[in-house]
């Protein structure tokens, strides 16, 4: 279906290429960031969940008989899905009649209850995460730093319009959400901030049946806003909600609001990496923090541009959470994953992309093009660090990701430097 107005998104060749292997693929995101769009340009009908019609007659006719939401020519999409989890195991029954490839696109903002399905869907049903458009996407960056061509040592030098940090602000209190592009940014932070009371308010209630106090939740939301970027504990964060006046709050509160907040994909940690289980340099496990898209930190926050504008620490968080956004889109389109680097002597690299078969490159993120030498020697004092420890797995290269400045290039050093404004998959 040609929708107009869309922008391309990179997830798209994922999916054609899932669907060529498999029966069906699950496209899970946070509402909004425009899976049901990108599942409309590659079906060729669909049944909706949410289609108001009738009084909803489409969940109530698939509530009692599952295989009505299969009807339709193929690729057949059926959007939230979730709603009635028997469509999960109707599907799975459908891909097991035959070995047609690509027969279901299934869209859901939210993970489904497991224990109403009868199957997990392995080897029939594969999941793919989509997340908020990167700057490539919303045609914001060339792309022509590609994060491939650093694994295979190449860097094109090459310029573009230099950035600056009102505009990087602006981009970051507006985030990646597809409807918001072309809005006022503080206009669009005040609706993101009515999206995660929605969220708290009606899907963290509806997506177990569990009553959660609302209160505590968004006190749990600000905690992370305050840590976007960083490696927040959990005690951290039931210290911060006590601080913003509330009563204890128990750890078992604090584990159910992180995991009901991720199943609704409003977060995703940023995981620890170590470069090589044999060396005797020890690693920190904790996980970064970060929302889907640093927007909604903003959001929660009410600091708006200007806000931001006049707190350079918390906008070099937010400015962190933008790019690793970015960074994991990129890496998910060539077959790689994210991560950060912790040790215990407080050596630190914000950002790694490790690939299968083709190793890992480490990112300093830096909003200045300023603290650009700074960056480099702590990257290139860090790999002779692992050097020293052993560690065979060295990075594949050095990248250092500035906000301002509009040249991608090169270091003497070996170091690559790349605006935000130039970065793509």
């Amino acid at each position: 279906m040609e929708i107009e107005g869309y922008l391309p998104r990179l997830i798209e060749s994922e999916i054609c290429d899932t669907m060529k292997v498999m029966g069906a693929v699950s496209i899970e995101g946070p509402k909004a960031c425009g899976k049901t769009w990108c599942a409309r340009r590659l079906a060729n009908s669909e049944y909706s969940l949410v289609d108001p019609r009738n009084n909803f007659s489409n969940r109530r006719m698939a509530t009692i008989d599952p295989l009505l939401a299969l009807e339709g020519e193929k690729p057949h999409l059926i959007d939230e899905w979730q709603d009635v989890p028997g469509i999960w195991d109707a599907v799975r029954y459908s891909v097991d009649s035959d070995s047609k490839k690509g027969k279901y696109i299934l869209c859901g903002s939210s993970s489904a209850d497991k224990t109403k399905m009868l199957h997990s869907g392995a080897g029939r049903i594969s999941n793919i995460r989509m997340r908020t458009m990167s700057l490539l996407e919303s045609g914001e960056s060339n792309g022509r730093a590609s994060l491939s061509g650093m694994f295979d040592g190449r860097l094109e030098t090459s310029g573009s319009k230099d950035s600056d940090v009102g505009g990087i602000a602006s981009m970051i209190v507006r985030g990646g959400w597809p409807g918001m592009l072309g809005v006022d940014p503080d206009r669009a932070s005040l609706e993101l901030d009515r999206y995660l009371r929605s969220a708290c308010e009606i899907d963290a209630q509806r997506i177990d049946g569990r009553r959660r106090n609302v209160g505590s939740l968004m006190r749990v939301i600000r905690s992370l806003a305050r840590n976007e970027s960083t490696v927040a504990s959990k005690s951290k964060i039931a210290s911060d909600v006590k601080e913003d006046g509330s009563k204890n709050i128990a750890a078992a509160t604090v584990d159910d609001y992180l995991d009901v907040l991720s199943r609704l994909f409003l977060t995703e940690d940023q995981p620890a990496y170590s470069a090589s289980f044999r060396s005797s340099l020890r690693v920190g496990k904790n996980p970064k923090r970060h929302f889907t898209d640093p927007s909604l930190a903003v959001a929660v926050m009410g600091i708006g541009t200007e806000g931001l504008l006049s707190d350079m620490r918390t906008m070099g968080f937010m400015f962190e959470g933008l790019c690793e956004r970015d960074l994991r889109i990129y890496a998910q389109n060539i077959g790689g994953s994210l991560f950060h680097y912790r040790d215990y002597k407080d050596h630190e690299i914000d950002a790694v992309v490790e690939v299968p078969g083709k190793g890992w490159g480490a990112f300093e993120i830096k909003l200045g093009s300023d603290s650009e030498d700074t960056a480099a020697e702590g990257l290139l004092r860090i790999r002779d660090l692992m050097k020293n420890n052993e560690i065979s797995e060295l990075p594949r290269f050095l990248c250092v990701i500035t906000g301002t400045g509009g040249l991608a290039y090169r270091r003497d050093d070996d170091v690559y430097v790349v605006p935000i404004i130039s970065l793509g998959p």
